[in-house]
């Protein structure tokens, strides 16, 4: 799983977790994958460790109470999408791999993905769903049911979404050189498309997906999931979370350790790990992050102390 990534769309709470560990409608993010590919037979996981990783190690820890080994592969420096796996080939130890990125929520079923790789004798298949945002997303190019392309945002014409899900052959990261950075979307993948004949395949799905990119998707994740797991719009507070019984929380999500005072209240608001919130604040889509873990954000202003900035 790449877990490695700064997560610098996440504003202020990027200083606090790392995005895999992000907790949702009470479940870290990367519990949650895991989970999910356990009930597809995935027994071995190996998770890459960069930005905070002591806040990803400390929710998943070994795996075993989620029913899948896991184990972590840590990149001094962020290695990217490709050098990830290729620091990771010793542990991965297989021929053939899932990886999935780390900030994704995915409902799909793994099976005829699988069959579908073996069939084609392809190197790579990747999960695509029709791109829902091609203002927003960068798109793939697919041909005969083989990826042809990868267009940047904005392009004109039809495209696909890659919903971080594939399949890969252990041979197309081999050659890579091990702790140096590499990409695979617009590096090796691109390489392996500019070749001739693509060996990267297409796999079509309608399967629903979660991508949480920015705190605003960060957000309406949560309460999404919230919703569907009957929560309602209310996400439940972290561990050791007091919320006195004057405050109003809508639409909020808040994180471990936070105290909140009288008379505050909050709509559609994400409080990280440790924040004191000071009675009679009213905020509406903001985060809100302890003093000290803010550092010299920009376009954030301290209250007390704690630090808030806009959600969007």
């Amino acid at each position: 799983m790449l877990t490695a990534g700064r997560g610098t769309r996440l504003g202020l709470l990027s200083a606090l977790r790392a995005k895999p560990a992000l907790p949702v409608a009470g479940d870290p993010l990367a519990r949650r994958i895991l989970r999910w590919l356990a009930r597809h037979e995935v027994r071995d996981a190996v998770l890459n460790l960069h930005h905070r990783p002591e806040t990803i190690t400390a929710v998943v820890g070994d795996g075993s109470d989620l029913g899948v080994r896991v184990r972590y592969s840590w990149e001094p420096r962020l290695l990217g999408s490709a050098g990830g796996p290729r620091r990771a080939l010793p542990l991965l130890d297989a021929p053939r791999f899932w990886i999935v990125n780390g900030d994704t929520l995915h409902a799909m079923d793994l099976a005829p993905m699988a069959r579908a790789h073996a069939g084609r004798g392809a190197l790579v298949t990747m999960a695509l769903v029709a791109n829902p945002r091609p203002d927003r997303y960068g798109g793939v190019a697919v041909e005969d049911g083989w990826v042809a392309g990868f267009t940047p945002p904005g392009s004109p014409g039809p495209s696909w979404h890659f919903i971080g899900v594939q399949l890969a052959e252990a041979e197309v990261f081999a050659d890579l050189a091990d702790g140096e950075p590499a990409e695979s979307v617009s590096g090796i993948y691109r390489a392996l498309v500019g070749a001739g004949q693509s060996r990267i395949a297409a796999f079509v799905t309608d399967a629903p997906f979660q991508d949480i990119g920015t705190a605003a998707d960060y957000l309406a994740t949560s309460l999404a999931v919230a919703r569907a797991e009957g929560f309602g719009d209310a996400p439940p507070t972290g561990a050791g979370t007091r919320v006195h019984r004057t405050a109003r929380l809508a639409r909020t999500v808040v994180w471990d350790e936070v105290t909140i005072e009288a008379d505050v209240e909050l709509v559609e608001c994400v409080v990280g790990d440790r924040a004191h919130v000071p009675a009679g604040l009213r905020l509406e889509r903001r985060i809100v992050v302890p003093a000290g873990a803010a550092g010299d954000a920009t376009g954030a202003a301290r209250v007390g102390d704690v630090v808030v900035a806009e959600l969007d």
